[in-house]
């Protein structure tokens, strides 16, 4: 018989098992179910440096963050044994913002003099990062399509330390082999780290294909209910920093340096997003079955409409990453994006839905639709990244499907 303290090793079940209760044991004074939200600044200290489990100052741990960050680390590191002496095999990280884990992550393994290899269509806010806040700080990057494995070899430099990776890409949904490019990053020396946004710890697990570092927008799918902003890192146990780099905390490991860059720069999650983030996680498997098969319907009805040029979804035949992505993802995801032939279109496109909301942003239970050169990507605009004036991108939510495509043919009408 087991006691309440005993649980299964959640590292050899299943995804949605994992995402409900790693790291989320029944609270140990009340048998809550749910973890509680420690909104608490400080700990007590039983004698100096006597720490009750560790926690000191909640800017370094707090156990409904803590609970969070081993829950993510167990859902995108599926597939993936432990290592030799018990230790789980990745890590969590969780951040105030998406472009807060990027910053750290970059931080944390980047030099001035450093070079980053980056998506030709990777996502406005990473760009922005890379490009105007550390091109200043002394780090150089080059856009590649990364769907293209040998045009990635070929601009790799000795100064490379980063590969990154955005997979379905953001908004023209590239879908890039992360197996084949783990192999060109470990060969360079330098790390790759997957933007694993888009597809979800459900939908696709990098690390078992090779990937380093995996980064999140917790605000989108993770979240799914567009009331929490957040971000991750998952680092692979056993990522080492690229060229002989070595931790402000001593160490070569990333997760070592990602940690202490965590608690130096402190754009942390704070313990109530912390918890939205865990409870979304919880139903982030049902909500992707739903999301992506209203997608597809979705897609497969714009693929027949008169009125559009081109629909991108890795879920149609048509699409060039189709037969990728079925081998290295799970589905297809919930994000389509189409073009309409000019950018008059798509701006009264995007004005005439009424299911659809016209927001930024994505993932969460209702349909949004946007116009990324004016909006997401406004950014990127005459840089090699810039996005066709055209496009019109959806993230497809969860209402009844009929209603999506009757709103859509509104408006396209």
């Amino acid at each position: 018989m087991t006691t309440p303290s005993e649980h299964p090793d959640w590292t050899t079940t299943g995804f949605s098992t994992r995402a409900i209760h790693a790291g989320q044991d029944p609270d140990a004074t009340t048998g809550a179910v749910v973890p509680p939200i420690h909104q608490v600044s400080t700990y007590k200290q039983d004698g100096v440096g006597g720490l009750r489990g560790g926690y000191e100052y909640s800017r370094s741990a707090n156990p409904t963050r803590t609970a969070l960050e081993e829950a993510l680390a167990a859902a995108e590191s599926g597939g993936l044994p432990s290592t030799p002496d018990g230790s789980p095999a990745a890590r969590g990280y969780a951040f105030a913002s998406g472009l807060a884990a990027e910053d750290t992550l970059l931080r944390a393994v980047l030099r001035p003099g450093d070079h980053v290899i980056v998506p030709d269509d990777a996502y406005g806010g990473t760009y922005r990062l890379v490009a105007r806040v550390f091109g200043p700080w002394g780090v150089e990057h080059t856009p590649v399509d990364l769907t293209d494995v040998d045009a990635v070899r070929a601009a790799v430099r000795p100064e490379t330390k980063v590969v990154w990776v955005e997979t379905p890409t953001n908004p023209l949904l590239g879908v890039s082999d992360v197996a084949a490019l783990a192999g060109v990053a470990h060969e360079a020396g330098a790390l790759l780290v997957v933007d694993n946004t888009f597809a979800t710890p459900y939908l696709q697990q990098p690390l078992a294909l090779g990937a380093d570092v995996v980064v999140h927008s917790t605000t989108k799918y993770v979240g799914g209910h567009s009331d929490v902003v957040g971000g991750a890192l998952v680092v692979a146990t056993g990522a080492q920093l690229p060229g002989g780099l070595a931790s402000p905390a001593g160490g070569t490991d990333v997760a070592g340096a990602v940690g202490f860059h965590q608690n130096a720069s402190g754009a942390v999650a704070g313990p109530f997003d912390a918890w939205l983030t865990l409870r979304g996680l919880k139903t982030l498997a049902v909500r992707m079955d739903r999301h992506q098969a209203n997608a597809a319907a979705v897609a497969e009805f714009l693929a027949s409409h008169p009125a559009v040029t081109e629909v991108i979804y890795p879920g149609l035949a048509t699409h060039p990453g189709h037969e990728l992505a079925a081998r290295q993802m799970r589905g297809f995801g919930g994000m389509v994006s189409f073009r309409v032939g000019s950018e008059a279109k798509a701006l009264d496109v995007c004005a005439r839905t009424q299911v659809f909301t016209l927001a930024e942003s994505l993932g969460g239970v209702e349909s949004l639709i946007e116009h990324p050169g004016r909006m997401t990507h406004g950014s990127v605009a005459g840089t090699a990244l810039e996005v066709p004036d055209d496009l019109v991108r959806l993230s497809v939510g969860i209402e009844d499907v009929e209603d999506l495509v009757a709103d859509l043919e509104r408006a396209l009408a």
